[in-house]
C-alpha cells in the first residue's frame, strides 16, 4: 500500500439540510453509509446510490478557494463527511483505497450543487468546480477516526498527481 495522507475531520448530519456535527470516530457500513448520517438513517434524497454512502473533500481545496476566489468556507460548511489532508481525491475515481480500517471505492466527483450554494454562499459553486470532493462507496465495515491514514490499495503513486487544491480548469 502507498500512504497518501490522513483524515483531519469527520462530520455527519441526521437530516439533509441540517448543520453537520463534528465527531472523532464513526462506524462505516457498506450499503448504508456512516452511522448517524442521514443516508444511513434512510433520510436521503436519493437512496440506493453507492456514491452517496460517504463524501470526502481535501483541506487543500478549501484553502485554495479562499486564496483564488476569496471564498471562505469552513470545513463543516463543505457538507462533506470527511476532510482529508495530502490526499489527491480526484485521482481516486474507480480506485479502491483505505481510510483507517475501512476500504472504500471512489465513485465520482462530488461537484458543488445549488443546495450547497443556498446553505453557504453562491460564490462557492464556481470556486469548487472539479474540487468539491469525492463520492465513495463503503466496501468494508469498520471505524474511521480523525487522524487515520489514507492508503491507495494498488500501490499507484496517487500522491504525485495534482490534487484539487490546484486549479485544474482549462
Amino acid at each position: 500500500m502507498y500512504w497518501t495522507g490522513h483524515v483531519i475531520l469527520i462530520f455527519v448530519r441526521s437530516k439533509p439540510s441540517e448543520a453537520v456535527v463534528e465527531i472523532d470516530e464513526v462506524l462505516a457500513v457498506p450499503g448504508k453509509g456512516l452511522h448517524g448520517d442521514h443516508h444511513f438513517l434512510g433520510r436521503s434524497f436519493k437512496e440506493n446510490d453507492p456514491g452517496r454512502e460517504l463524501t470526502l473533500i481535501e483541506h487543500e481545496a478549501l484553502t485554495a478557494i479562499e486564496k483564488e476566489h476569496n471564498v471562505s468556507l469552513n470545513p463543516g460548511e463543505s457538507r462533506r463527511n470527511i476532510i482529508t489532508e495530502n490526499v489527491p481525491l480526484n485521482h481516486l475515481i474507480g480506485k479502491e483505497f483505505r481510510v483507517g480500517e475501512v476500504t472504500l471505492k471512489g465513485i465520482r466527483l462530488c461537484e458543488p450543487c445549488s443546495h450547497l450554494g443556498e446553505l453557504t454562499q453562491k460564490e462557492v459553486l464556481p470556486a469548487l468546480i472539479h474540487r468539491g470532493g469525492l463520492r465513495a462507496q463503503i466496501l468494508t465495515k469498520g471505524n474511521i477516526c480523525a487522524g487515520d491514514q489514507v492508503y491507495v490499495e494498488n500501490n499507484e503513486p496517487a500522491k504525485e498527481a495534482p490534487h484539487a487544491g490546484t486549479n485544474q480548469r482549462s
